[in-house]
């Protein structure tokens, strides 16, 4: 067959393929250029999920008469003129293809006006890559666009759409996700003339709190924090759910880099990273976060549908994500506050957390036992308290709640111990159950961390070095991370071009597979260009070590031996979630107490 150039129609139907592939990717294309277009209200209107009829219409810019033409022709833009525009994009749009491909699959109307124009003009095509118009219509300033019956001329691909609640499910999802990108725009959501979604602008921090919580249900707004992290020309913020607040799917991780919803490897792993100490196995993480960057630090122009992004230094992305979020996840403690707003920290993964209190260091856990000093001090916070309580109630002045509420711990003081597994604690807030040996095995757990994590890792020697054959690229980045991993205990030297010996490993993981551990340490390398791998092996067997030294269940304790276990849990990072994921405590304010025995109704 000879070689010919193929005709525009079917080169628009062939990029169409890239970029259309259901209702929800034609919609997606047109909020984005809505959005670039400065629209400070978007509605969208859809039937039959869909694919009989889609319409977006928006208050932004519009299109002069004279370039409406052009909008609906292949490689036509206006946010993008050169190479250097290409390397810094900032717009969501930018290939110019979106329109053409659309309405070579669809019929496709266009109407649109300028703030300086009296007149709209309107161009339409009938699916066949031929337009009529512009005519003159009436339309206020803005743009709407109608796209109706989607792959009508070609019967296959249509044959490939979903149902129509299945459709529509995708197009909400996608309504979302970007109303949680502008939160300054409003945004309205019809299906088959019924109000589904109407969100107003959200113009500071209180609306957009209603905003998240609009999306992500109440549920994800009660157990969420709002952090802001800046650090080395990055900035993070948005909302990340606590532990306990965990999904069996990833529904709600929304992700975006510079305001672009995004999908990326090394951001999932740093995120997975930062949170596996503390989630439930086969739990996700719940999130909304966003990352603001340099532009040209980061390429958007990787994937057809600009779904994906690129890093120019993916390391440094990922460990900056995982320092905030890790450290962030640390700082959830009994009483912290609801809003995070530092500046991250410049630490690493071996970097020992804060210096504990005292009487953490000069205490451990006293069971059986507590140090004298220690039982004192608890009695005298207790008394303290308790005669502060007493005075309270007997001047009857609620204005002493916040003087309570400030003199009592977070998790507040011992009552008792139900059948020797939870301690029941009343603090300001009303009841506080705690799951003893979860706790205490998480006390544990970071206390044997601070200890290895504090000095030099202690190696031991392989008494026959063990011999790897791995591929060029494997060998080049052991090489490269000698240094960093012999840090971590593990010595290894590369001798030949695919070949590399290990020497010694940590001593806590003498007795582990040696040649699994190596080659899923250069996994980490070429992929994400860390060796997170052995401070997880490592961490694996020291939660282990915690768990069988943690006080068990049914063990009688004093009072004082609750109350130093709750004010250790106040002190402990990531207290809140025992080493498996679970949580160590639960709060029941006065009012759930209330709700369940029917009082004030």
């Amino acid at each position: 067959m000879p070689i010919r150039p193929l005709p525009p129609q079917l080169v628009n139907q062939i990029a169409a393929g890239e970029v259309v592939e259901r209702p929800a990717s034609v919609l997606k294309e047109l909020l984005e250029n809505a959005l670039d277009a400065g629209a400070r209200r978007v509605s969208i209107e859809a039937e039959q999920g869909g694919i009989k009829r889609l319409v977006v219409s928006d208050d932004g810019c519009g299109i002069p008469r004279d370039e409406l033409g052009l909008a609906v022709s292949r490689h036509a833009t206006s946010k993008i003129a050169t190479l250097r525009d290409l390397e810094r994009v900032t717009s969501l749009g930018f290939r110019g293809e979106a329109l053409p491909s659309i309405g070579s699959v669809a019929r496709l109307q266009i109407t649109s006006r300028v703030p300086a124009s009296e007149l709209a003009w309107r161009l339409v095509g009938d699916g066949s890559g031929h337009y009529q118009g512009p005519v003159p219509a009436a339309h206020p300033p803005g743009t709407r666009v109608e796209v109706r019956d989607l792959f009508f001329n070609i019967p296959a691909r249509r044959k490939f759409l979903r149902t129509e609640r299945t459709e529509f499910q995708h197009l909400l999802g996608l309504v979302q996700r970007l109303a949680l990108s502008r939160f300054t725009v409003a945004l309205d959501l019809r299906h088959n003339r019924r109000s589904v979604l109407e969100l107003p602008p959200a113009e500071d921090e209180a609306a957009e709190d209603l905003r998240v919580a609009a999306v992500c249900g109440e549920d994800f707004a009660e157990a969420c924090v709002r952090i802001e992290h800046a650090r080395a020309g990055m900035r993070l913020w948005g909302w990340m759910a606590r532990p306990t607040f965990s999904r069996s799917q990833t529904d709600l991780q929304y992700f975006y880099v510079n305001g672009r919803p995004v999908r990326d490897r090394t951001v999932a792993h740093a995120v997975r990273q930062a949170y596996a100490d503390v989630l439930f196995h086969g739990r996700h993480p719940a999130y909304v976060l966003h990352l603001e960057m340099d532009p040209e630090a980061v390429d958007v122009n990787v994937h057809p549908a600009k779904q994906e992004v690129r890093f120019r230094d993916a390391r440094a992305v990922h460990d900056f994500l995982f320092h905030v979020l890790h450290r962030v996840i640390a700082e959830l403690r009994p009483g912290s506050a609801g809003k995070l707003r530092t500046q991250a920290p410049a630490s690493s993964p071996t970097t020992p957390p804060p210096e504990p209190s005292p009487s953490q260091t000069e205490v451990g856990l006293p069971y059986p036992g507590v140090a004298e000093a220690q039982v004192a001090s608890y009695a005298r916070m207790s008394e303290a308290a308790r005669a502060l309580s007493a005075e309270t109630e007997h001047r009857g002045e609620q204005t002493n709640q916040a003087a309570r509420e400030k003199s009592t711990p977070p998790l507040g003081f011992a009552l008792a111990q139900l059948h020797g597994i939870y301690i029941l604690a009343e603090n300001a807030r009303g009841l506080v159950l705690v799951d003893m040996h979860a706790a205490h095995e998480r006390i544990t757990y970071e206390r044997l961390k601070r200890a290895v994590h504090e000095g030099p890792v202690p190696t031991q020697r392989l008494l026959v070095p063990l011999h790897l054959q791995v591929s060029a690229t494997e060998a080049e980045h052991g090489e490269a991370a000698r240094g960093a991993l012999s840090e971590l205990g593990v010595e290894l030297d590369r001798i030949g071009p695919r070949a590399l010996v290990v020497r010694a490993i940590p001593a806590l993981l003498a007795g582990t597979d040696v040649e699994r551990l190596v080659r899923d340490v250069l996994a980490d390398l070429c992929i994400h260009g860390c060796a997170q791998r052995i401070h997880e092996e490592m961490d694996r067997l020291l939660a282990t070590m915690a768990c069988h030294g943690a006080v068990r269940a049914h063990r009688r304790l004093t009072l004082e031996e609750m109350n130093a276990l709750l004010r250790d849990m106040e002190q402990t990072d990531r207290s809140g979630q025992c080493n498996h994921g679970r949580p160590t405590w639960v709060q029941l304010d006065l009012e759930a107490l209330d709700r369940l025995f029917l009082r004030g109704r």
